[in-house]
């Protein structure tokens, strides 16, 4: 029987361990929070407006990034719930906004047959504007929610590390906020925003894609399905996709995922949706927001490696696209 000796045992030992443990070490679809939920209405009275809020949040934790997020046309702030459970529980806190006059409450009260009309009314530039600065309006306020020791999120928000992100109506503010030229107006970029997750990016026609979003500096991952398509807003698959390739290079990424519909963010089907839902969809989108968030929020070099690497390969379909620059 032939023995290896004690210094290449040492090796493999090491060798065998660290193997192991880089394959554990760093999992994006893991939580180790307990979390927290709080509804909150802010009011900003410059522009005698409220803003309901909904708080996704570590129990116990302090000084957490922060990250907002923008409803899409008709929403409120209790959908995409699996996405600010799944990030509080990853140790973010999440701030869901709703933006009035293009919320649910647009065609709540009217009738089955005056909905769409509503809601093709909503999708105005008055309500983009108004979109755009509830978000500074937000942040505003969430500085002094985190300095008042008798509310809950006292000491709670990083306010240094914020990211935002956003679907489809919430994707144009997201956009807006975080680098997107937009023509006819003035620059209304937010600098307290640190990164972006655009679900369901669009581009505009008045513009070209280079020019605006040739200047984006801040990282984007944009996460949209090869039949990401709406009735209202007009963007089509190529003016979702047009906006990646004229994103200048570094730290930006594109999901696209094969065989998903414009409702794959939300947390339920659309009953317009032609097409089965793959529930590995979510679990994706999951796994590829976290680790963007600890890559460009907590400055996480294992989640960066894990991002630029072949790990999200790993939990998509092969016939999901994945690109980065």
């Amino acid at each position: 029987m032939s023995y290896m000796p004690s210094h290449l045992l040492l090796c493999v030992s090491v060798f065998l361990f660290a193997f192991v443990y880089q394959g554990k070490a760093y999992d994006p679809l893991e939580t180790f929070e307990s979390i927290e939920s709080l509804d909150r209405t802010i009011k900003d009275k410059s522009r005698d407006r409220s803003i309901p809020l909904r708080f996704y949040f570590p129990a116990g934790k302090k000084n957490s990034p922060v990250i907002l997020f923008s409803h899409g046309l008709g929403g409120s702030r209790n959908g995409c719930s699996y996405l600010g459970k799944h990030w509080a529980g990853r140790g973010y806190v999440a701030v869901f906004m709703q933006h009035v006059g293009s919320d649910e409450s647009v065609w709540k009260d009217a009738g089955p047959l005056r909905r769409m009309f509503a809601l093709k009314k909503a999708a105005s530039s008055k309500n983009f504007m108004l979109r755009v600065q509830d978000v500074s309006a937000v942040l505003d306020q969430l500085e002094n929610l985190n300095q008042k020791s008798d509310l809950p999120l006292y000491g709670k928000l990083d306010l240094s590390r914020v990211g935002m992100s956003g679907h489809s109506f919430g994707a144009l503010t997201t956009q807006a906020v975080s680098g997107e030229k937009i023509p006819l107006l003035a620059s209304v970029t937010e600098p307290r925003i640190k990164a972006a997750i655009p679900l369901s990016p669009g581009s505009r026609k008045m513009i070209s894609p280079d020019e605006a979003f040739g200047e984006v500096s801040v990282p984007w991952l944009l996460m949209t399905g090869t039949h990401d398509l709406l009735s209202i807003g007009g963007q089509t698959i190529d003016s979702r996709l047009a906006v990646f390739p004229a994103l200048p290079k570094g730290n930006h990424y594109e999901l696209v995922l094969n065989k998903a519909e414009h409702s794959v963010f939300n947390d339920k089907a659309s009953l317009r949706d032609k097409l089965p839902r793959n529930p590995n969809h979510h679990r994706v989108i999951l796994g590829l927001s976290t680790a963007f968030w600890d890559a460009y929020l907590r400055n996480d070099a294992e989640a960066r490696s894990w991002l630029n690497g072949d790990s999200p390969r790993n939990i998509m379909e092969k016939q999901d696209r994945w690109q980065k620059k």
